[in-house]
């Protein structure tokens, strides 16, 4: 995650939920690490999961529908474009 992004999240006193690869900030909350957790980290790192995985699977979506790698629009434009995609993702499923 872009540093500056992560910074305005921080500041606007927002949660970001990252994966057990990011150190970085105090806001954002990674998983328990290790092998050998007990039960209650086990059952908090599901529920992580199960929070980031709607953003993951958008995230997968844009990256297949390759909307982000050659877009030369506005912000606003593309967020717009997301949100298309997203709608027809779900109208075909």
């Amino acid at each position: 995650m872009d540093l500056g992004v992560l910074a305005e999240l921080e500041a606007a006193g927002l949660v970001t939920l990252a994966d057990k690869g990011y150190l970085g900030s105090t806001h954002a909350k990674i998983p328990y690490r290790g092998k050998s957790k007990p039960g209650s980290q086990k059952e908090a790192n599901r529920a992580h999961a199960k929070l980031r995985a709607p953003g993951e699977r958008a995230n997968a979506l844009l990256k297949n529908w390759r909307i982000l790698r050659k877009l030369r629009c506005c912000p606003w434009r593309a967020g717009q474009l997301a949100k298309a995609i997203h709608a027809l993702e779900i109208h075909a499923a």
